[in-house]
């Protein structure tokens, strides 16, 4: 008998070395313990636990039709569908009327719109482009962008808030230059004057007008051009 109790904790063990849920490893480590300190000669002092034991289980042949039929009718219930509500696109006006300015560090954008909820404004920013919606405005959604900026900006840094009459986008500079529109436009280079086409009694204030235009912005540069031409222009017609 001693070896079938040797058996029985081989068993044991194995069972409890696969076991997952917690109470069936508990429920094996309890008759582990309870053979482990049994006398080896005493096989009796102990009943080895009912799921241990090789006893066959009763078989009904009725039983077992019934839980067939069972499964047979739940194979044929109709699966539910649930009902979804299917919520229509939102149609969005585009906003083109705006004003702006700017300074080194940012450029700020004005739409002029009453009635606009801070927690209904959508908004996204890239380096060289933005997108806002404005959501619920009086019964109406809103939608303004500028797919490419005139220079590159700071997204995490850009940020729009809303004041009683009107919607402020403050958008971070990524350098401290001077932007000559809103959107984006290609700079062409603007032709050099020449300086020293020919004589001209006011040599000194075209000697300041050079100056100006080779250390000037390019907003500068275009205003001098400008001045130039005319000015040639106007002396030989």
């Amino acid at each position: 008998m001693a070896d079938e109790v040797a058996l029985d904790l081989v068993e044991l063990r194995h069972l409890k070395s696969i076991a997952t849920r917690p109470h069936i490893i508990n429920f094996i480590s309890s008759a582990i313990r309870t053979l482990e300190k049994m006398p080896q000669g005493d096989a009796t002092a102990v009943s080895t636990p009912a799921l241990l034991h090789d006893k066959p289980v009763p078989f009904s042949w009725a039983q077992d039709n019934d839980n067939v039929k069972l499964a047979n009718e739940a194979a044929t219930l109709p699966i539910p569908i649930l009902a979804t509500t299917c919520t229509p696109g939102r149609h969005y006006e585009m906003l083109g009327s705006f004003g702006w300015e700017q300074n080194n560090i940012d450029v700020k954008i004005y739409i002029y719109l009453k009635g606009v909820d801070q927690e209904n404004i959508e908004a996204g920013f890239s380096p060289s482009s933005f997108h806002i919606k404005l959501h619920d405005v009086e019964g109406k959604n809103y939608k303004f962008a500028i797919p490419e900026l005139h220079k590159e900006i700071v997204p995490g840094r850009c940020r729009v808030i809303t004041k009683p009459e009107k919607v402020v986008i403050t958008l971070v500079k990524a350098s401290r230059d001077y932007w000559l529109d809103l959107k984006f436009k290609e700079e062409r280079p603007m032709p050099m004057p020449n300086w020293d086409e020919e004589p001209d009694p006011l040599a000194g204030f075209m000697g300041i007008m050079k100056n100006m235009y080779e250390e000037g912005d390019p907003e500068m540069k275009r205003t001098v051009a400008k001045a130039w031409t005319e000015a040639k222009f106007g002396r030989n017609p």
